[in-house]
């Protein structure tokens, strides 16, 4: 943990809940690496409207927004980025001060988290069919994310009216939960929280569809290894696990705040150990 003293620049994360968040590790690692002055803190809010208001009354510099705040956070903004505007939810602000007026701009880095977790595992998106099991937010930004890339996405998801609607706003296909065993797909990637602690038994697809992607993915990574990667692993498919996304969208909220390339290697540490820790108690 940095130094805190009266030049320590804050940076934070909004959420409720938020206490759960890793994003604190892996920050404050990447700062106290780089011999940065700056402090990132959990911060629980449920009036997002209140909490952009202490934000530029505390002199924050940078802050991720986490559920339920990613589309509510937009009115409040005074700038926002094209994509971010696009895919309509935000989950990185850079505050900056002009004058005496603290500007706010909304970013959203989900997208490009989820593309190099799969770059990094070598998939290669404009080659790929991908299954897209969700219709929230995360599904709406890593769907947005997968077409940039060229890649042929289908979605799938519990509620049909819902599944449907992103479907169409992304341009693609889509198949409903019961019709799934038929999709011919490369990658499967969940964007819902199925699996998530406490449901530690949950999956969102049945297991014995998994042998026909070569790859699965699950953006959930507490715990880090779900029943649907544990499934996958042995059904012989290659698996990306939650840390993956949650570490490039954090190193690209790292480039926004401070224009440097983020030490990725110690974030990932700093993730793991966390995980680890919280495992023993």
């Amino acid at each position: 943990m940095p130094l805190v003293d009266g030049s320590t620049e804050l940076f934070g994360i909004i959420g409720n809940p938020v206490r759960h968040s890793l994003s604190p590790v892996m920050h404050n690692a990447a700062f106290t690496l780089m011999g940065m002055n700056r402090l990132y803190v959990p911060m629980e809010a449920a009036d997002i409207g209140q909490a952009m208001s202490g934000l530029r009354a505390l002199g924050f510099k940078g802050v991720s927004i986490t559920v339920p705040h990613k589309e509510a956070v937009i009115p409040f903004l005074d700038e926002i980025d094209p994509v971010a505007e696009k895919i309509g939810a935000v989950n990185t602000l850079l505050l900056r001060k002009e004058g005496q007026r603290t500007v706010v701009r909304g970013f959203n880095t989900d997208w490009i988290g989820a593309n190099a977790a799969l770059a990094a595992a070598k998939i290669n998106l404009q080659k790929s069919r991908i299954l897209v099991a969700g219709a929230g937010g995360a599904a709406k930004a890593v769907g947005f994310g997968l077409v940039q890339a060229g890649a042929e996405v289908v979605i799938t998801n519990r509620t049909t009216e819902s599944g449907k609607e992103l479907a169409t706003w992304l341009g693609c296909e889509f198949v409903s939960s019961e019709d799934i065993a038929w999709v011919s797909a490369d990658v499967f990637i969940n964007t819902t929280s199925v699996g998530m602690k406490p449901d530690l038994n949950g999956i969102v697809v049945p297991s014995s569809i998994l042998p026909q992607f070569s790859a699965v993915m699950d953006i959930v990574y507490a715990p880090l290894e779900t029943r649907l990667l544990r499934e996958a692993k042995a059904a012989g498919c290659r698996t990306i696990d939650g840390l993956a996304m949650l570490l490039y969208q954090g190193a690209e909220q790292f480039r926004i705040w401070t224009g440097l390339t983020a030490p990725e290697l110690i974030m990932r540490t700093a993730l793991e150990e966390e995980l680890r820790r919280r495992a023993i108690k």
